[in-house]
């Protein structure tokens, strides 16, 4: 399976839209995925990446010991060593597609946004 690099030009930004949650190996829930080469638990988290006037959400795999002590939602970070893998298969007769992101580490950049009361400059 192909694991390809992912690079961002140094304006890009990621911020951190949903914390980490566990991923599960089973629809009910039962399994917590490990690493294959460690047996570390492994946690989703949701990322945006902001580049330009865009902004795309991605869902970032990454180790629990690569999670930083209080991240939070609106942080900005920056993903350590991030490849993504597209797949496929075949479910039900159809077929489903996509790419699977990867990071060793979560690392913290600044602080979070202000929900309220903040202004474009804030963010600076």
């Amino acid at each position: 399976m192909a694991r390809i690099r992912v690079g961002f030009a140094p304006t890009t930004r990621h911020m951190v839209g949903m914390l980490p949650t566990p991923k599960f190996t089973d629809q009910e829930r039962t399994q917590i995925a490990k690493d294959r080469d460690t047996g570390e638990s492994l946690y989703t988290v949701t990322v945006f990446v902001m580049e330009d006037e865009r902004a795309e959400a991605i869902k970032v795999t990454v180790p629990k010991s690569g999670l930083p002590d209080g991240l939070n939602v609106g942080m900005f970070v920056r993903p350590v060593d991030l490849f993504a893998t597209p797949w496929a298969r075949v479910f039900n007769g159809q077929i489903q597609d996509g790419i699977a992101y990867r990071a060793s580490a979560l690392e913290l950049l600044g602080s979070p946004v202000p929900v309220s009361g903040g202004t474009p400059d804030d963010l600076a």
